[in-house]
C-alpha cells in the first residue's frame, strides 16, 4: 500500500461525462493505485471538465486553478473533457502548468499518454464503459448508449464538442446493463445526448428494440430513460415503456420552449401544438407517467409576448418536474451572432418567474401521491434533520427533481442505504415529498 500511487477525480458536468471519468480510473491498476476522495492526499488529480456553458466553463477553470496550488507537494494535474476538446490550443498555451491535457478525441490514446507521465506500463489504451470504476451508490449505474448528436440546435455545442451521432453496439450495451444487474445495481439509467436516436445509424435497431431486448435479462431492477427529443418519441416506444414494467413511466422530454417563433429561432423540431398532442397521448395511454422538461429563457429574439406564451404553456401541461437555463452564447453556434439578444437582468428577472410558476404546480402535481404507497430506494440518511432520503419511480437521481423525505421516529430503526423499502406519501412540499415507513 505504501508503494501505491493516489488518484483523485474531479468529474464535473452531467451523467455523460461521469461514465466517461469512471473509465478513466478503470485504466488505473488497483494493484498499484488507490482512489482517493482527499486532494491532500493525491499524488494525481484528474479533472475532467465540462464545455457546455458559460458557467460550466468558469466552474472548471476555477477547479484546475485551484487544483494547481497541490502542485507544490509534487501532486500531477491532468485535465480531460468537453473543455479541453472545446478549446485545447487556448488552454495549453494560456495555463502551462498543467502537467496533461486530454481532448475527447485522443481518448483512444489516453493510456498511452498516461504511461509516459507515471512513467508505468497500463494494460488499457483507450477508454471503455465495460472497464471502470462505478462511482454513484451501490444501487445505481448509468449506461450511455450512443455519443454526439445531429440535431445541431441553434444555441448547443454539443456536436461541436462530442461530433456526430453514434450509436454504441447493442449487444455490448446488452452485455454491460446483464453485468450490471448481477453486481447489484437496482436502477439503470439510460443517457445519450439524444437517447431517442438510438439505432438510426445502425441496421434494425431502435431505442424500442433495444428495451425490449434488456428486459429480458432477469433480475430485480428497473430501466430510466433520460433525454427523449420530442419528435423521436414513437407509438411504438410508448408502447414499450407502457408494457414492461421494468420501464419506469418517466418522460424526460426538454422541449425548450413554446413559442414557435422561438422554436424555429432555436431550429428544433416541431411547435407547441405536437408537443401538446405528445404529452397528451403519453398521459392518456400511461396516466401515472412522469413528465419532466428543460426550457431555455431568454434566447435571442424572445419577445414579452413569448415569454408570456412559454408561462401559459407551462400552466397548461402541468409538468412534474421542469430544470430551467437561462441562454447562453457559446461562440461557433449559430445564435452566438444573432440579432436580438436578451438583456442578462431580463433573463434572470424570466428565469425566476418561470422557476416561480413551476414551483406552484410542482407542488400541485405532489399531491397525486398523497395516500399511495411506493417502492421507494434509500439513498442517504441525514443526521442533523433524523430522516432518510429517497426516490420513487417519480424523482430522477440528478438533483433535479426532489426527494422521498421519511422521518424516523425510533432513533433505532435504521434502514440500509440502497435497499427498498414501502413507503406511503403522507405530507409533500414543493418539490420534495414525505413518506411514512410501512
Amino acid at each position: 500500500m505504501e508503494n501505491k500511487k493516489n488518484i483523485a477525480l474531479i468529474s464535473l458536468g452531467c451523467e455523460k461525462n461521469l461514465v466517461d471519468s469512471e473509465s478513466i480510473l478503470g485504466l488505473f491498476d488497483q494493484s498499484k493505485y488507490n482512489i482517493v476522495n482527499e486532494l491532500i492526499d493525491a499524488d494525481a488529480i484528474i479533472i475532467n471538465t465540462c464545455g457546455f456553458i458559460v458557467s460550466a466553463k468558469e466552474e472548471a477553470i476555477n477547479t484546475i486553478f485551484e487544483c494547481l496550488e497541490y502542485q507544490e507537494n509534487g501532486t500531477k494535474i491532468i485535465v480531460t473533457g468537453c473543455l479541453v476538446q472545446r478549446y485545447y490550443d487556448d488552454l495549453v498555451n494560456q495555463i502551462p502548468e498543467v502537467d496533461l491535457w486530454v481532448p475527447i478525441r485522443e481518448y483512444h490514446r489516453i493510456g498511452e499518454y498516461l504511461e509516459k507521465l507515471f512513467d508505468d506500463k497500463f494494460a488499457y489504451h483507450c477508454l471503455s464503459p465495460l472497464n471502470r470504476v462505478i462511482s454513484t451508490p451501490k444501487h445505481l449505474a448509468y449506461v450511455r448508449i450512443s455519443d454526439g448528436c445531429n440535431n445541431r440546435c441553434a444555441y448547443c455545442a454539443i456536436p461541436l464538442i462530442r461530433g456526430n451521432f453514434k450509436s454504441r453496439d447493442p449487444l455490448e450495451i446488452i452485455d454491460e446493463v446483464n453485468y450490471l444487474v448481477k453486481t447489484g445495481r437496482k436502477e439503470i439509467c439510460l443517457i445519450s445526448q439524444d437517447l431517442t436516436r438510438f439505432g438510426s445509424d445502425l441496421h434494425g435497431w431502435s431505442l424500442a428494440k433495444l428495451i425490449n431486448e434488456l428486459v429480458k435479462i432477469p433480475g430485480n431492477y428497473v430501466i430510466r430513460l433520460l433525454y427523449l427529443y420530442p419528435d423521436e418519441i414513437t407509438d411504438e416506444l410508448i408502447e414499450v415503456i407502457k408494457n414492461h414494467d421494468k420501464v419506469l413511466n418517466y418522460f424526460d422530454i426538454p422541449i425548450q420552449h413554446a413559442s414557435n417563433k422561438l422554436l424555429k429561432w432555436m431550429n428544433r423540431r416541431g411547435d407547441k401544438e405536437f408537443i401538446r398532442n405528445l404529452i397528451k397521448k403519453i398521459r392518456d395511454l400511461i396516466p401515472d407517467a412522469v413528465i419532466r422538461t428543460t426550457i431555455i429563457v431568454g434566447f435571442p429574439h424572445e419577445s414579452p409576448k413569448d415569454h408570456q406564451e412559454l408561462l401559459d404553456f407551462v400552466k397548461e401541461m402541468k409538468f412534474d418536474h421542469l430544470g430551467a437555463f437561462t441562454y447562453s452564447k457559446e461562440e461557433d453556434t449559430t445564435s452566438f451572432n444573432m440579432s436580438g439578444q436578451v438583456p442578462k437582468k431580463v433573463k434572470e428577472e424570466r428565469y425566476q418567474e418561470l422557476m416561480e410558476t413551476q414551483k406552484w404546480i410542482s407542488l400541485k402535481q405532489n399531491e397525486k401521491y398523497l395516500g399511495k404507497i411506493y417502492d421507494c430506494i434509500i439513498e442517504s440518511f441525514d443526521d442533523e434533520n433524523n430522516h432518510y432520503i429517497g426516490r420513487i419511480y417519480a424523482y430522477a437521481p440528478d438533483d433535479i427533481d426532489g426527494a422521498v423525505i421519511i422521518p424516523i421516529k425510533d432513533i433505532s430503526q435504521k434502514l440500509e442505504i440502497s435497499s427498498i423499502v414501502k413507503v406511503k406519501i403522507i405530507d409533500v412540499d414543493f418539490y420534495d415529498i414525505v413518506g411514512e415507513l410501512i
